[in-house]
């Protein structure tokens, strides 16, 4: 449903994955028109990007300060933007954005330490603006039907949920994974942590989207492995939640054979779900019966509540593209609801700012656990 929005972008210029795939997952429900950017630290790249994806040279900007500066001046400005910039400039560009008067989605992690997080979260709130944390993987159909099974008690009191993200690319010491790897495994444009950040922050907020539980102490190894590596390549971490729960969190960028394998095993009183990222058309749900249960996305079980997402019938797969096109669906939704006057609370369908920041004390935990000599950290 077109929302006749206007969005802006800063990142995601020549050669960057993530920024073509968020400008591409915007257009999957034609939520916002890309009108503005500044899409590299080099002025000429930026405007040559610019103008290759059609925007106006005028609105192709050297740098974000201007660009902020410039977007909440404009009768016809920006309504949010997209930040896609290496993690240590979330907080400074984030920041700009917030003070002009504009909404933000930015790319996980949210910045490098929970106190930059909650200045941007202070800032949103006084200003009453959205801010949405893009991680993907909470876009998918199922992944809302899972949050909806456990809310709803169909396995009973969650006892423990064995989580785990894998990936092989950095396995290699003579191979940095090209641009994507080198600036993740820079700690001056990556902040204190690789892996933990990049993958284990998907984990820590698949596992809070899903079952609703705050950690309340962890134990984290960090380990720096492939050599010549300056940050973590595997980790893994013991997780106690409030209320009993417990949990193991491991996260590997030298897994060879693995490639996106998020997958997420949730035990509980009355019955376990298993949900695997690599197929996120299915949810495997077994009742105290043993009898395993395979839900497709298009099932008449999928809670209405997830079922609104869905596009196409069995049978024709929808993927990661699709996923973060629904949470720019609903933020789409909210940010078109904030200019209308109609906006409440409930319509909020996507990972918050909060989410963020509690990501980034997960993060700051298990650092804290692995320099005290991998004991438990409350957080």
């Amino acid at each position: 449903m077109r929302k006749n929005l206007r969005y802006g972008m800063v990142g995601g210029g020549p050669g960057a994955f993530i920024g073509d795939a968020h400008r591409r997952a915007i257009s999957v429900d034609d939520t916002a028109r890309l009108v503005a950017g500044c899409f590299s630290r080099d002025p000429e790249k930026s405007r040559d990007h610019g103008e290759a994806l059609g925007l106006d040279t005028e609105r192709c900007y050297e740098n974000y300060k201007e660009m902020a500066l410039a977007e909440g001046k404009r009768e016809d400005g920006i309504d949010f933007v997209v930040v896609v910039t290496p993690n240590a400039t979330h907080y400074e560009v984030c920041k700009a954005f917030l003070e002009a008067g504009i909404h933000v989605a930015c790319d996980k992690p949210l910045a490098t330490d929970s106190s930059q997080a909650e200045e941007l979260k202070r800032i949103a709130d006084e200003k009453g603006l959205l801010f949405m944390v893009t991680y993907t993987y909470m876009g998918h159909v199922t992944a809302k039907y899972v949050r909806d099974l456990v809310k709803n008690g169909e396995i009973g009191t969650v006892r423990t949920i064995m989580a785990e993200y894998p990936q092989g690319w950095l396995y290699n010491e003579k191979d940095w994974g090209g641009k994507q790897g080198e600036w993740r495994c820079d700690p001056k444009q990556s902040g204190r942590v690789n892996c933990l950040g990049d993958l284990g922050t998907h984990v820590e907020n698949a596992v809070a989207m899903m079952t609703g539980l705050k950690i309340r102490r962890v134990l984290a190894k960090m380990d720096i492995v492939v050599p010549g590596r300056k940050l973590d390549d595997n980790d893994q971490v013991l997780v106690e939640y409030e209320g009993g729960a417990t949990g193991i969190n491991w996260t590997s960028q030298f897994a060879i054979g693995c490639d996106n394998s998020l997958r997420i095993r949730i035990y509980g009183s009355k019955g376990t779900i298993l949900w695997f990222q690599e197929d996120p058309e299915e949810v495997t749900l077994i009742k105290e019966d043993g009898i395993p249960r395979l839900v497709k996305r298009s099932y008449p079980a999928i809670t209405p509540e997830a079922a609104r997402y869905g596009r196409l019938p069995a049978g024709h797969t929808e993927g990661w593209l699709e996923a973060m096109g629904n949470l720019y669906d609903s933020f789409g939704e909210c940010v078109a609801a904030k200019r209308n006057g109609t906006f409440t609370e409930e319509m909020i369908d996507y990972p918050t700012i909060g989410y963020g920041i509690q990501g980034l004390k997960y993060v700051e935990a298990c650092l804290k656990s692995q320099e005290h000599g991998n004991v438990w950290v409350e957080l």
